[in-house]
């Protein structure tokens, strides 16, 4: 009749241990959403800063922005892209490319890999995949005046002033005090204008 009879003991112990592992998933959770949402707004308030008319205090911004944004959330992440762009430093376009790709592919969601690489690949002469990267940049991250930069710059070598002009005029709409899209965009705009004879 005993062994018929539940371990009540165990059970309790059981339904606890299973309290307790989502109490701790909870945690967890709670914890990096905090995370993330102090990140959100740190990072708002950088690009507000950054997209003020007056001063100085965008240079602060876009190096805080950059900062963020260099920060995958993995150790092994973060070697990988210091990886890709010590190689691109060098010149050695193919190591970049490699580790940029490793990153891509074990990190996804993470824009600093795909911006990295479309620089590697551009570097390369390899327009098709550096507009897929920054395309993908953006995806996860729109407001990436960079990228909108470099995009920029590629449509414009590839004869795409249209175009060119629309991701330069974003990237400024973003960050107003970038001297690569300034130029870019008057340059175009010249271009627009024809010149007299």
């Amino acid at each position: 009749m005993s062994a018929l009879r539940p371990d009540y003991h165990s059970i309790v112990t059981a339904f606890r241990q299973g309290v307790l592992t989502i109490f701790l998933v909870l945690t967890t959770a709670f914890a990096a959403f905090g995370q993330n949402a102090a990140r959100d707004a740190a990072l708002d308030e950088a690009f507000a800063r950054l997209a003020a008319p007056q001063g100085e205090g965008w240079r602060i911004a876009e190096a805080d922005i950059l900062r963020e944004w260099s920060r995958s959330g993995s150790a092994a992440m973060d070697v990988l892209l210091r990886r890709g762009e010590q190689a691109l430093d060098r010149g050695d376009i193919p190591a970049a490319i490699g580790h940029l790709t490793a990153l891509t592919d074990h990190a996804p969601d993470f824009a600093a890999g795909w911006h990295t690489r479309a620089a590697a690949f551009a570097l390369s002469g390899q327009v098709g995949p550096a507009i897929s990267d920054l395309a993908r940049t953006l995806e996860l991250e729109p407001r990436h005046f960079a990228a909108l930069t470099q995009l920029g710059a590629l449509l414009e070598d590839i004869g795409d002033p249209k175009a060119a002009q629309a991701a330069y005029r974003e990237s400024l709409r973003i960050h107003p005090h970038q001297q690569e899209a300034i130029d870019g965009l008057a340059r175009l705009e010249r271009g627009d204008q024809g010149t007299d004879i």
